[in-house]
């Protein structure tokens, strides 16, 4: 299997980027280095990736072990490098579940087989950065 996508120059800083199943999104720099706002961030894209991955594992997961929630926040947080080629060094994950008698047991577990079995961009980001978890349920 692979992807294929293609970007395409805007103007300026800008770029469109599609995705295999045809959405498309704009990337461009930051102010700093003349962009406009208009689009996003290729570098925080990336931790954008990681928490759609794991997200839609759990989501996965919770549906065959029959979790209910009512909402889930991923909070990604990550460290760039000071020195080019510029990346991420190290990056913290917090996964934050929300609901009624959420059934930490089973949450816990899903995580954890997110992180080491089935988000690919978590084991992409393992290759070049120290990767950090963290848990937190809030009942309502």
């Amino acid at each position: 299997m692979a992807h294929d996508i293609t970007t395409q120059w805007k103007g300026n800083m800008l770029f469109e980027s599609d995705n295999p199943n045809g959405n498309t999104l704009l990337m461009e720099s930051s102010p700093d280095f003349e962009g406009t706002g208009t689009g996003l961030s290729p570098k925080a894209l990336m931790l954008s990736s990681l928490a759609g991955c794991t997200g839609l594992d759990l989501l996965s997961l919770f549906k065959k072990m029959r979790v209910e929630l009512d909402d889930i926040i991923i909070k990604v947080h990550g460290e760039l490098t000071e020195e080019h080629p510029i990346h991420y060094h190290s990056v913290k994950v917090d996964f934050h579940f929300y609901g009624k008698d959420i059934n930490e047991a089973k949450v816990n577990k899903a995580v954890n087989l997110s992180e080491e079995r089935y988000c690919g961009v978590m084991e992409m980001f393992r290759k070049f950065a120290e990767v950090t978890t963290e848990v937190h349920f809030h009942n309502q």
